[in-house]
């Protein structure tokens, strides 16, 4: 059965994966992320690479699975826009790095002033980046719950980020991305 599902994985500058979740899963992926979050519990990455150093980085990805002619088709996508994904292309969206010249520290949930009750929130970013991976701007698209305050804690987050750039082509590239950015009471 045909079925997609998108990944984030912490990827430290090892190549080891320090955490992996799964989310926006197809109806019946349950099966595909299963085996996506058991594959990558035990993967080995290449280390991702800026300014001529190893660093540690949030690796997003998309696995899709079909039959094709009667044949299963696995594919697996560095990219999270949607048109990118439908058109196939050879595109590699842009990674958030922890460490070295980047600021970005991770994820942090919102304080108990702003969600006084422990929920998940979800957060849709906009953010455009250089071909140098230097962030431009960010903007908040989507965000829930609303009024609790991980819109805020999102653009907090990822304001003083660094990337590894998107590549087409094999070649750097300046692009406009919506992260999925989510957070767990706790976390």
């Amino acid at each position: 059965k045909d079925a997609a599902v998108m990944f984030c994985a912490a990827v430290e500058k090892t190549g080891e994966v320090k955490w992996s979740a799964t989310y926006r899963g197809t109806p019946d992926s349950r099966l595909l992320e299963q085996e996506v979050l058991r594959v990558l519990a035990k993967a080995k990455m290449i280390p991702a690479v800026r300014n001529h150093q190893p660093i540690s980085v949030f690796y997003y990805g998309t696995v899709l699975f079909e039959v094709v002619d009667n044949k299963p088709r696995l594919r697996i996508f560095a990219n999270q826009e949607e048109s990118e994904l439908k058109k196939e292309n050879d595109f590699v969206g842009p990674q958030p790095c922890l460490g070295g010249d980047s600021k970005f520290s991770g994820l942090h949930y919102p304080s108990a002033q702003q969600a006084p009750l422990p929920v998940d929130g979800a957060v849709a970013l906009w953010l455009k980046i250089d071909g140098s991976g230097n962030l431009q701007e960010e903007k908040v698209v989507k965000e829930s719950p609303p009024l609790l305050g991980f819109g805020d804690a999102a653009l907090d987050d990822f304001a003083s980020a660094k990337f590894i750039p998107a590549f087409r082509n094999g070649n750097p590239v300046p692009c406009e991305i919506t992260l999925s950015v989510y957070y767990k009471p706790g976390s």
